[in-house]
């Protein structure tokens, strides 16, 4: 139930309270920039190829890129860089992976003993995992670090969005109708949460026809700039269903993608104010 500044047993004014910040402080191995967050409502829409697509384009483009597995138990972006085993560490650090052109990486697989290993947690214990992620990874310089979250708007997002320092977030969609209200939810979150929105990345776009090169659209019309249009944020990219994608992601290889998909989601990012 909301507090109107006037609940029955308060001995103050509510609307006299500042909102009380609850951001972890980085440890002194750490200077991370700007963090970003990769959010949708719902799961399967390609967040994690997302994220680490915008983090390979960074780093390519001659910044420090950093990824922050948050997706617990689902985690997909080892797989995606081909990167394996375990994270070395001290008493009071752990060191992240990195991949083949230098992005940071943080997941839980990297703490299991094999990678397959079910994470049976319960939310409470998920969420401290986040925040060791932040405090007790000696992360070195980041320009960006990209956090890759579980669908949702559960304990992980709420972890991420009052413990990190989050600079702003990118939604994901696909074009079907139920997505759309699936986005609108994660809109509202961030925007109960004083989190700028960056704008939506449309996943699984359309497919183009190998041999003509038409565009096909297998869920439908988009709804990525009616929806955007709704909420007043932009459509940073519309990326399609493709083999060649898939293929590197399976391998291992996301970093030879490109961003031929996402050049004006990492314009937008880069714009967010120092």
């Amino acid at each position: 139930m909301a507090c109107n500044g006037n609940c029955s047993g308060c001995s103050s004014d509510c609307a006299d309270r500042k909102a009380e910040d609850m951001t972890i402080p980085a440890n002194s191995l750490s200077n991370v920039k700007k963090v970003i967050g990769i959010v949708s409502g719902k799961g399967g829409v390609g967040k994690s190829l997302v994220t680490s697509l915008l983090a390979s384009a960074m780093q390519a483009k001659g910044n420090k890129s950093a990824i922050l597995d948050a997706d617990i138990t689902g985690p997909s972006i080892p797989k995606s860089f081909g990167v394996t085993g375990r994270v070395e560490g001290t008493e009071e650090y752990l060191f992240p992976k990195e991949s083949k052109t230098g992005i940071k990486l943080m997941s839980v697989n990297f703490l299991l003993e094999q990678e397959d290993a079910p994470v049976v947690w319960r939310g409470p214990v998920i969420s401290g995992v986040i925040q060791q992620f932040w405090k007790d990874v000696a992360w070195g310089d980041v320009d960006y670090m990209f956090v890759d979250m579980p669908p949702g708007t559960g304990d992980v997002p709420l972890t991420v969005f009052q413990n990190l320092p989050v600079d702003g977030i990118v939604i994901v969609t696909t074009p079907q109708d139920l997505v759309t209200m699936i986005v609108k939810k994660a809109y509202n979150m961030a925007k109960l949460m004083n989190i700028p929105i960056i704008g939506i990345v449309e996943n699984m776009s359309y497919a183009i026809c190998p041999d003509c090169g038409k565009h096909i659209n297998i869920f439908g019309e988009s709804k990525a700039d009616e929806v955007a249009a709704a909420l007043g944020v932009p459509v940073l990219a519309k990326i399609p269903i493709d083999p060649k994608t898939a293929e590197l992601v399976d391998k291992g290889s996301v970093e030879l993608v490109g961003d031929k998909y996402v050049s004006d989601a990492v314009a937008a990012i880069e714009r967010i104010e120092k």
